[in-house]
């Protein structure tokens, strides 16, 4: 086990490291292991779907690894404040499928959300939408799951957690605003206000329910743009912000060529951003970290479908076993290995 600093110290050592657990993930017995292995291995930052029954799972399995010697972790609920590809679920009728399908969507699917018959498992399924094209007859669709403003403070006040993030879009300012309203108003105390954007031209603020566009991307400096405007009502409330630098969304576990997006994204907006740790996000893997200077500006890193994916065979094992990855001494073992090695190069940063 490696001993993990306190988030703030490892962020400004360069050494903060955030397992993102899915935004749209309600797996809970995957959740519970996730969050065990990786706080055993010394994340500093666990970021899970805004859900009650995921967050306690989470607890639980942070608990676990505390009663071990890992160092706590903070714990992060992840909110939106319109339509994002992180808050979106598949779904298609499985009774509209030609029997001969050789169902590419299952093929694709990360997830493992498709099964060899039926529809999606949306306790799985986290938005990364590589189905949408596979399907040779277009029978999947995706679906928004946004909180409603009523919600959002009583969620958080049930769950208190230390840290909430807030995926946003260029031209969502208005309702950036009004989900930081909602969060102040549970009366939470957060450790950090994290702020996930990327190049993506979101809807605009008279219309942030609708789709993102697929217009031309941001420049660095209309993205710095965007982030100055939500720094100044961040620091209006009195939080502190973590700007998380989203590359190339859910693309981790693609290849390491993905790992280039995040780093290309914290070098071009670094000299234009306002003030506050700067983390990478979107298609970090193994080969982030190598790709950084030693004067990069980076505060640290977030895995997601890397860190899920190199777990997934263990976790399916256990399952198959019946029982947790927690309950097999041997599988466990290589878990713990294999969080470790992901997370090592940023721990001896």
């Amino acid at each position: 086990m490696s001993a993990a600093a306190a988030p703030d110290s490892a962020l400004a050592a360069g050494r903060f490291v955030k397992l993102i657990c899915g935004a749209g993930n309600q797996d809970l017995a995957a959740v519970e292991d996730l969050c065990a292995v990786y706080s055993l291995a010394g994340v500093h930052c666990i970021d899970v779907a805004a859900d009650a029954a995921v967050a306690a799972a989470a607890r639980r399995g942070i608990g676990w690894a505390v009663e071990r010697g890992a160092t706590q972790p903070w714990l992060m609920l992840s909110l939106s404040d319109g339509a994002d590809p992180h808050f979106r679920k598949a779904r298609f009728d499985p009774t509209r499928c030609p029997s001969d399908c050789p169902r590419p969507c299952q093929r694709v699917c990360p997830a493992l959300a498709i099964g060899p018959s039926g529809g999606v498992l949306a306790e799985r399924c986290y938005g990364c939408g590589r189905c949408l094209p596979a399907c040779p007859l277009g029978l999947i669709d995706e679906q928004q799951v946004l909180l409603s403003p009523e919600v959002v403070p009583q969620l958080l006040a049930a769950v208190q957690p230390d840290a909430v993030e807030l995926h946003t879009q260029a031209g969502r300012q208005e309702a950036f605003a009004k989900r930081v309203q909602q969060v102040q108003a549970s009366g939470v105390p957060l450790q950090r206000l994290a702020v996930s954007c990327g190049l993506e031209r979101g809807a605009s603020a008279k219309d942030s329910g609708s789709a993102p566009t697929a217009e031309t991307p941001l420049s660095a400096r209309e993205l710095a743009r965007e982030l100055w405007q939500r720094f100044a009502l961040v620091r209006q409330h009195g939080l502190k912000p973590l700007w998380q630098l989203d590359g190339r969304p859910m693309s981790g576990d693609v290849g390491a060529g993905t790992a280039r997006s995040a780093v290309k994204l914290l070098e071009a907006l670094r000299p234009w951003a306002p003030p506050g740790p700067l983390q990478l996000a979107g298609g970090t893997n193994a080969s982030t970290a190598a790709l950084l200077g030693p004067s990069s500006g980076a505060a640290g890193v977030a895995f997601g479908g890397m860190a899920r994916s190199l777990l997934q065979p263990l976790l399916l094992e256990a399952e198959a076993r019946g029982g947790s990855l927690r309950d097999c001494p041997e599988l466990l073992e290589q878990a713990l290995n294999l969080a470790q090695g992901l997370l090592a190069p940023w721990q001896r940063r």
